[in-house]
């Protein structure tokens, strides 16, 4: 029985209408990747106010690990309703922050003593955490990298590294930020290769320290181990070891953002787990609580302690509502082996789309860690040129169909495959097959199979 339903066009008259309605009141800042409505969700099928049912395969953009409305996530939700909504932890504590602090102190990376700060956002949390670094270090400077994405407000907006549509004119930014090159093997920014290169762009970074900023400046690096906006980029088991030892030598904090990569997306419950690497600070949000506003900060305790009494806060960090959520997401990672299908579920679908790339030119490279997949597009396999209309053209004949998808990458690229963990292999198949169509129509190559310089780089 097939999941997707289609019953009138997308946009449907209902979406239109509400869509009108949108236009008088939304900034156009505010965009849509797909022209659907939502009414109502559960598991990985979205349905619109029209009555069409969709796979998803974007998961709010990481967000829902645990599916949609998730029966568990709910019933804690409403049973925290009857109990407490809000209070604000600066005004007085609540066991229920206490206690997800305590289990996120166990489950991040590094075998020493830790503390956990709840905030809404990733952003809000990147931003915490550069507070929070340069305070505990006396040092001013935050070394990012290119192709990053950290948040929209201003201190994260400063690290990110796309131009269009986040940063135009919204400066000025801030001074104190250092950006190099990520390890994005494809299109390195040495034109070296891997593995003959030695991870050569964090050796860079000493270089850079010789020529344009002192090491001695910088009180943090923050890294995305996986990058997310900026493509899903997977680097060398190597590199961020690499970038650990660098910022040792340094005295330099490492802060890992996680906010896409982490709460089980990659097969660990976080991504720094598959390269032992163990930074000072961790960063999660999004699925965290699975919907609901929350992320965390989670440090040495010894830096986490630096700011003095009243230095951190905020009056919705740390919800009782959220909280409640993300108990039961935690739960469920564990009582419904999650884990161990993310990387089941990213087997499948980098088999389907090694198979894309002899029926289509447009397939560049197929990049996954667990079930966070991308499959950069490209016109030409040989000069690599970003196939960005053919992507954006890609999601919107997908949505039409029944599958919700988005793209990434600074190039808008690449596309990239975020399903709630829950999904069956049926649900799984079905959107596949809607998306390779939808490659085979964009781009049609019978010739693809027999021709050599069509292999995946």
């Amino acid at each position: 029985m097939s999941a997707i339903r289609k019953i009138t066009e997308i946009p449907g008259p209902e979406a239109r209408a509400i869509i009108s309605r949108r236009e008088a009141c939304v900034p156009r800042g505010m965009y849509h990747a797909t022209q659907l409505v939502v009414a109502s969700a559960r598991g990985c099928i979205v349905n619109d106010v029209d009555g069409n049912h969709f796979i998803d395969f974007a998961g709010g953009i990481g967000t829902l690990n645990v599916g949609h409305s998730h029966p568990s996530v709910v019933s804690a939700v409403r049973k925290q309703l009857d109990l407490l909504i809000h209070m604000c932890f600066a005004v007085a504590p609540y066991e229920n922050y206490i206690s997800l602090a305590e289990r996120l102190t166990q489950l991040t990376p590094g075998n020493f003593p830790k503390k956990v700060l709840f905030a809404n956002s990733g952003a809000e949390a990147v931003e915490n955490a550069v507070k929070i670094a340069r305070h505990a270090t006396g040092r001013p400077a935050i070394l990012c990298f290119e192709d990053a994405f950290h948040g929209r407000t201003l201190t994260a907006l400063a690290l990110t590294s796309k131009i269009q549509p986040y940063k135009a004119g919204m400066g000025p930014y801030e001074t104190n930020i250092i950006r190099v090159p990520y390890a994005y093997c494809y299109r390195c920014s040495y034109n070296l290769k891997y593995p003959s290169c030695g991870t050569a762009c964090v050796d860079k970074i000493e270089e850079h320290f010789l020529r344009y900023v002192e090491p001695q400046s910088i009180a943090a690096m923050i890294v995305e181990p996986v990058l997310g906006e900026g493509g899903f980029v997977v680097p060398p088991k190597e590199f961020l070891s690499k970038l650990a030892d660098l910022s040792k030598r340094h005295g330099i904090l490492t802060i890992a953002d996680e906010i896409q990569t982490g709460m089980g997306r990659t097969g660990r419950m976080f991504a720094s787990e598959h390269y032992d690497f163990v930074p000072d600070i961790l960063l999660t949000a999004k699925s965290l609580a699975d919907g609901l506003p929350l992320s965390a900060v989670v440090g040495r305790a010894e830096v986490m302690d630096s700011p003095a009494l009243g230095g951190l806060g905020g009056t919705f960090g740390g919800n009782p509502l959220a909280l409640a959520a993300a108990h039961a997401v935690l739960d469920l990672m564990e009582s419904e082996g999650l884990l161990a299908r993310a990387d089941a579920i990213g087997t499948r679908i980098e088999d389907r789309l090694g198979k894309w790339a002899t029926i289509s030119p447009l397939v560049g490279q197929i990049r996954r860690l667990g079930a966070m997949v991308g499959v950069e597009l490209v016109r030409d396999r040989q000069t690599r040129e970003p196939a960005t209309k053919e992507a954006a053209e890609f999601v919107k004949m997908a949505c039409k169909r029944g599958v919700i998808v988005i793209s990434a990458g600074t190039y808008g690229n690449v596309i990239r495959f975020l399903p709630p963990l829950v999904i069956s292999d049926a649900e799984l198949d079905e959107g596949l097959d809607v998306l390779e169509q939808c490659l085979r129509e964009i781009n049609p190559s019978p010739s693809a199979a027999n021709d050599p310089s069509y292999a995946v780089t």
